[in-house]
């Protein structure tokens, strides 16, 4: 059994437009600092708040799966492919499949809190490939009680966002005050961002905004005295191609 606890403090760092959006990043660009870096193919993932109401101008991507998950308020999002401006609330979320490239621009609101997270879905596949781009509202994820946990499903095991990433499930963990226990795969890597609460997972303390790598195990066990939230990525400890980060 594996498990690497990553607190806020020792997470990467960054900003946009002098401080109005701040992210810490589990895994971040090499400029950014911290711990973090890609494994399986978890590229980048970063935490965003908007201090005001703030705009990530117009920039490229390509290639990668880029996913937004919004947290809290409200943001915009707009793109070359559609060429308008798409409105997000909480709860919502939405990806870019980059393909041969697209740019995009994002707002967030003041008091918007959201994911931005990078998957490699085997680049030297999607580069060939045109791009697109798909929203999900809140209502459109699934939810299952699964010994006393309530999953919201992202992708994965019948949810509803489409990937070209293989093996990755991804999902929300609510629980109340107690102890639970989440049967585990593994041939996967859990990565575990601890949205809300106090826990020990699989006995090591992680508090809130901790990043936790989880693998070797057959279950993940959640001990806490006060509720809490986790945003959870299963994704396959081996691949079949080389990622980017590995040829890099």
């Amino acid at each position: 059994m594996s498990v690497q606890v990553i607190p806020k403090e020792n997470q990467g760092y960054g900003a946009f437009n002098g401080g109005e959006i701040i992210e810490n990043k589990p895994i971040g660009f090499p400029q950014d600092g911290g711990e973090g870096k890609p494994f399986s193919n978890l590229f980048y993932w970063a935490y965003a708040e908007a201090k005001v109401e703030s705009t990530i101008g117009l920039h490229p991507h390509q290639g990668f799966e880029i996913m937004s998950f919004v947290l809290n308020g409200k943001i915009e999002h707009f793109d070359t492919q559609l060429n308008d401006w798409k409105h997000l609330n909480k709860g919502d979320a939405q990806i870019i499949r980059a393909g041969k490239g697209i740019s995009h621009a994002e707002k967030m609101g003041k008091g918007a809190i959201m994911f931005q997270i990078w998957v490699d879905p085997s680049l030297e596949k999607t580069m060939q490939k045109p791009a697109s781009y798909d929203d999900y509202r809140h209502e459109n994820f699934p939810v299952k009680i699964e010994n006393g946990i309530s999953i919201k499903m992202y992708s994965g095991d019948g949810a509803p966002i489409a990937m070209d990433t293989p093996g990755m499930n991804i999902s929300e963990w609510d629980f109340e005050k107690g102890t639970y226990e989440k049967s585990a795969d593994l041939q996967k890597i859990y990565s575990i961002y601890v949205i809300e609460g106090e826990v020990k997972l699989n006995g090591e303390k992680a508090s809130q905004d901790s990043f936790v790598i989880i693998q070797d195990v057959n279950e993940v066990k959640i001990e806490n005295e006060g509720g809490g939230k986790l945003f959870v990525i299963a994704s396959d400890k081996k691949l079949n191609y080389l990622t980017y980060a590995e040829m890099t």
